[in-house]
């Protein structure tokens, strides 16, 4: 499973625009539309809000990818 390490700068990013950032879709209606499907998970429970607050220490998993979020 790839293992992507993401370096948050404020106190959350919305979830389509770390999807986003990490390269694991084009845009962020891309990842709203990734979200929406039922394709994501956060903590290893699906997240269908495309807009969730992502916090430092959590982990999300898009397929065999996994963002691990760190803080800065």
């Amino acid at each position: 499973m790839p293992i992507l390490d993401f370096l948050l700068e404020r106190d959350f990013i919305e979830l389509n625009q770390l999807l986003k950032l990490t390269g694991l879709c084009d845009s962020g209606g891309a990842g709203k539309q990734l979200v929406a499907s039922g394709a994501v998970r956060v903590d290893g429970v699906v997240e269908t809000r495309k807009t969730a607050k992502i916090h430092a220490g959590q982990r999300v998993q898009v397929g065999a990818s996994e963002i691990r979020v760190r803080a800065h």
